[in-house]
């Protein structure tokens, strides 16, 4: 288990509460859209804000997406589970209550599997419990004008278009140690509810924050310590430095003799600091109560099973897949799995019959790169799966070396088509033809006699030298293992 660095004796108690936003194209008991960017106030309707007279309708492609989620996080699917009303109030709620699930959620008791590679420090794979998932309501969104937080605003305006858009709360048990272990874990999350197609994951909008519990104790048999929150974090970096900023400000705290007060706390980017928002010492009384106007939930055998049968391969499933039998590298496997297209585009490609490794270079190398210097994603490219197979063919084979490929491949991406017809029809097939590659290296050691010379004096790296002249000559067409094998040859066959 990990320490803390630099703070021997201490441990960090972590756990996550992630709200996940289920992709639905309405909300969870109403037909309003979540179409996310509209106007303000738009997507509403009574039944959002709670009129009086109206009923909410559990939506069940939400209850379908919260049962799948559920199920590859290998939670226990509920066979009875309920709403409840949660009672507060604050201006984005409308109607005063939230109805979110409590003594009764729809699945519990889970866990999932993450792969933490720490600077300097071997990558470890551990499991990570699930205390739950319950399916609930999101509420709306304060913008305050004239500053970024309540503090400094002018006023603030209400825009309702989130209440009522289906959530996922998935909350782990207190398994996590370090703040990379926590990043590590909430981009699991977001991998798994993006494979299984029930959320987009988009940080940036909020389709998915994560509320972090921490508190620090004196070694692994030592009760928990004061849980301190953090609320509402939106990125895997700021998971990571927040926890870590906040284990160090608590270990200094308490070696300084001062008291953890438990309170909910922000993390500010700009400084890199945790600040306090609210007192958090005495427990909020939500006056749950079963809500009367939806019924109980019930999930026929039938429609679980049909759930079971629809959960695609996941990222946890791949990566060692990709390990035990393409035998790709820890790091490749974790890459090539990030995201579900770039996944199916690589087992399309090796079905094709490219060669798993290089073809890995490839999609991670120079085809990554252009993706991310043109902000475009693997789906975007015109080069089918096929096609590059075909390119990972070609250079397997000798037909074209390496600078070939990447030369064409610009226009390959951009444009498609069969790599092979345009080698063809551009005569860029690879020179292997030793004849022609002395005559062309006899030639170069004619125009370089001042570098013949010095070689001959004993400055062997201008071997190095005749080599990159004898690609430029043949514009990198040149066979790399004979071109070596020529220049060593005609270079040491000279007269002394």
């Amino acid at each position: 288990m990990a320490a803390v660095k630099g703070q021997e004796g201490w441990e960090a108690v972590i756990g996550l509460e992630t709200h996940v936003q289920l992709g639905t194209a309405s909300k969870i008991f109403t037909q309003a859209s979540t179409n996310f960017g509209d106007d303000p106030n738009t997507n509403i309707n009574s039944i959002v804000c709670g009129l009086p007279g109206t009923l909410p309708v559990l939506n069940r492609k939400v209850l379908e997406y919260a049962v799948k989620a559920a199920l590859a996080l290998n939670l226990k699917v509920a066979e009875h589970s309920k709403f409840d009303r949660k009672q507060y109030f604050y201006p984005d709620l409308p109607k005063n209550y939230q109805i979110s699930q409590y003594d009764e959620p729809i699945a519990e008791d889970g866990w999932i599997e993450v792969e933490v590679s720490e600077k300097g420090k071997e990558t470890y794979i551990k499991k990570i419990g699930i205390e739950r998932l319950h399916m609930e309501e999101d509420a709306g969104k304060l913008v305050h004008v004239g500053s970024d937080s309540l503090s400094g605003s002018r006023y603030s305006l209400v825009d309702y278009n989130r209440a009522g858009i289906a959530l996922a709360e998935i909350v782990s048990k207190p398994d996590l140690r370090t703040g990379r272990e926590a990043a590590e874990y909430a981009a699991e999350i977001r991998r798994i509810v993006r494979y299984l197609g029930v959320s987009d994951g988009n940080m940036q909008e909020g389709s998915l924050r994560c509320d972090v519990n921490i508190s620090v104790r004196q070694g692994h048999h030592a009760p928990f310590g004061v849980k301190i929150e953090i609320k509402n974090m939106n990125s895997f970096s700021a998971i990571q430095k927040a926890c870590e900023y906040e284990i160090a400000r608590q270990i200094k705290a308490l070696t300084d003799g001062e008291k953890i007060v438990q309170e909910t706390r922000l993390w500010d980017e700009s400084k890199q600091i945790t600040t306090s928002m609210r007192s958090k010492e005495v427990a909020s009384d939500y006056r749950y109560f079963p809500d009367p106007d939806l019924g109980p939930i019930e999930i026929e055998q039938a429609r679980r099973l049909n759930w079971i049968c629809e959960l695609p391969e996941l990222p946890a499933s791949k990566r060692h897949r990709y390990l035990e039998e393409i035998g790709l590298s820890i790091y490749d496997a974790r890459v090539l799995t990030d995201e579900l297209p770039m996944a199916e585009y690589f087992e399309s490609a090796i079905a094709s019959g490219a060669d798993p490794k290089i073809l890995a270079n490839w999609l991670m190398g120079d085809i990554s790169a252009y993706l991310n210097s043109n902000k475009i994603t693997i789906q975007d490219i015109k080069l089918y799966p096929s096609q590059l197979a075909e390119l990972v063919k070609l250079i397997s084979s000798g037909s074209i070396s390496g600078k070939i490929a990447k030369d064409i491949l610009p226009e390959l991406i951009e444009k498609g088509g069969s790599p092979a017809t345009m080698v063809a029809e551009r005569g860029l097939e690879m020179i292997s033809d030793i004849d022609e590659l002395r005559s062309i290296m006899n030639n170069l050691m004619v125009s370089y006699l001042e570098e013949v010379q010095a070689f001959r004096n004993g400055k062997i790296k201008l071997q190095g030298f005749f080599v990159g002249q004898l690609m430029k000559q043949t514009g990198g067409k040149a066979d790399p293992k004979i071109t070596n094998k020529v220049v060593v040859e005609m270079l040491n066959s000279l007269d002394q």
